[in-house]
């Protein structure tokens, strides 16, 4: 999975990583949020989820304290992040304002 990330972030597409857990009430209400985004952003961005409790190497790599938080990526650095819930329309102006 760390090698096959790396090279996802690394792209120039612009990547928004969810970093969440299953036993997280709040994940779970950001995940139908990240499902309308998808459907939205087409091209734009690529959307995946990262479960820290099986990639716990990875969550510490990018200090992952709070679950979801998101990330967004563009060649290989880290663009924007927050921990907590996130509106649809915040996410849709941020990758639209990074592209």
């Amino acid at each position: 999975m760390k090698e096959n990330f790396q090279n996802i972030i690394n792209s120039s597409q612009q990547t928004l990583v969810d970093f969440y857990a299953d036993w997280c009430g709040p994940c779970k209400s950001q995940t139908p949020i990240l499902k309308e985004l998808a459907a939205t952003i087409k091209g734009k961005a690529r959307i995946i989820k990262i479960n820290v409790d099986n990639n716990q190497a990875l969550a510490a790599k990018f200090q992952v304290r709070g679950v979801p938080t998101l990330i967004l990526f563009k060649n290989g650095q880290v663009v924007w992040r927050q921990s907590g819930v996130a509106t649809k329309q915040q996410l849709s102006d941020l990758i639209n304002q990074n592209l």
